[in-house]
């Protein structure tokens, strides 16, 4: 693991070491989207990121997040070197029913197998869906609920052997597919790049941040917060920021004067171009 800071991630999620179990999992994976943000402020500020986890959870520790490469990137190393079997997926996720499901490598999925007491089940973990699981799906087609959402797990028509998952209809998004083969973090390196550059992507169009927890989601798109389900308009860049460090828990210190006017005005020009409603500029990893 050289340079990957086990005991300061833990601490960053509020925990302590203990042997993998399915009890266990649920607990990491609750703490990760409960503390560490879903958020593309440094894509808003034209800077490119790095794919690999130790880069990943050198931001997590500051306070920051990402999106899903970022974050389950860094969060299956970190279920590796705390003894867990975890696969890297090639996924693929939809923003809008109208979308063809596909697995074009804009998402990756992780399983995680070989638990004890049911040495055979696999589990879908995925901390990097913003407005998606509070907890892990165990890896069987049905239908499951968490807090407010319902979603359905079945194998994929895209992906043989893999596996689809539809999100609750009130979700940020429509769904997603991943392949059943292990992937590379560098396999996701030219949609990363195209993600964080493109002028088309929705993660360049506008600005969201997402949190859940295990009665709702929280989200900050553009100017408009909302706030499991309770909307209001921000109307000053000291009240975005106040909503950025008290909901999100990203420090505004972590940013210049500078950059926070620029984020400020980036969000204010985003509201007046009506982004607004459900699209495909909010979904994540899209």
């Amino acid at each position: 693991m050289g340079n990957f800071d086990v005991t300061g991630y833990l601490q960053r999620l509020g925990l302590d070491a203990e042997p993998p179990s399915a009890a266990a999992l649920r607990r990491l994976h609750a703490a990760h989207v409960e503390r560490v943000p879903y958020e593309p402020l440094e894509i808003q500020l034209g800077r490119t990121t790095p794919l690999e986890p130790a880069a990943s959870l050198a931001r997590i520790l500051q306070g920051r997040g990402g999106y899903c490469y970022h974050l389950n990137g860094a969060f299956s190393e970190l279920l590796l070197a705390l003894g867990y079997q975890v696969t890297r997926h090639h996924g693929g996720v939809q923003g809008d029913p109208a979308d063809e499901p596909h697995v074009n490598r804009n998402h990756l999925a992780l399983t995680v197998t070989g638990l004890p007491g049911d040495p055979s089940a696999a589990w879908l973990v995925d901390a990097g869906l913003g407005d998606g699981l509070h907890e892990p799906l165990p890896l069987r087609e049905g239908t499951y609920v968490q807090g407010p959402h319902t979603y359905r797990l079945r194998p994929s028509e895209v992906a043989p052997g893999g596996w689809r998952f539809d999100h609750d209809p009130s979700g940020s998004f429509t769904g997603f597919d991943f392949a059943p083969g292990p992937a590379q973090m560098a396999d996701f390196a030219e949609r990363h790049t195209f993600l964080s550059t493109a002028p088309e992507s929705g993660f360049v169009r506008v600005c969201v941040l997402q949190r859940r927890d295990a009665t709702g989601v929280d989200s900050l798109r553009a100017l408009t917060l909302n706030r499991h389900g309770a909307k209001e308009l921000i109307g000053s860049p000291a009240e975005w920021w106040a909503a950025a460090g008290d909901v999100f828990g990203i420090p505004a210190a972590q940013f210049t004067a500078e950059e926070r006017q620029r984020l400020w005005r980036q969000c204010v020009a985003q509201h007046e171009a009506h982004v607004g409603g459900k699209g495909s500029e909010v979904v994540p990893s899209a």
